[in-house]
């Protein structure tokens, strides 16, 4: 069974690069998907959970139209509690960060600009401590 990381953000450009850095650190190792909103986010998170797939990390944005990360990143844990969620941000404020905290256990937030190394860190630290539970 494939295992997968899902990355949500609005701007199309830093889902390329996301994508681009995710693809090229994991190979073959996982799918990846893409959504530009936390609706389209949700969607393919219970699209894949219908077929069977796994998805071990959510990497989202925070700054997104129509619903915050912080509050997409609570929606997501209430049904996929499993799921590793790191929030990307250039602008969080720390209420939100501490909201996702504390409502979604945010795994790690990563701000912008990252780094591959940065990304690679957290997402392998993200994935092993699923591997422990």
């Amino acid at each position: 069974m494939k295992n997968a990381i899902v990355c949500v953000d609005d701007e199309s450009i830093i889902l390329d690069s996301l994508g681009e850095q995710i693809a090229n650190l994991f190979g073959d190792d996982f799918l990846y998907e893409f959504a530009e909103n936390a609706q389209e986010g949700m969607e393919i998170l219970e699209e894949l959970s219908e077929e069977g797939i796994s998805v071990l990390v959510i990497v989202s944005d925070w700054l997104m139209p129509g619903k915050k990360g912080d509050e997409f990143l609570i929606e997501v844990h209430k049904k996929f509690p499993n799921i590793v969620k790191v929030m990307l941000t250039g602008q969080a404020d720390n209420q939100a960060v501490k909201n996702a905290q504390e409502n979604a256990n945010l795994f790690a937030c990563i701000h912008k600009p990252w780094t591959a190394e940065q990304l690679e860190t957290v997402i392998k630290e993200g994935i092993s401590n699923i591997n422990k539970k």
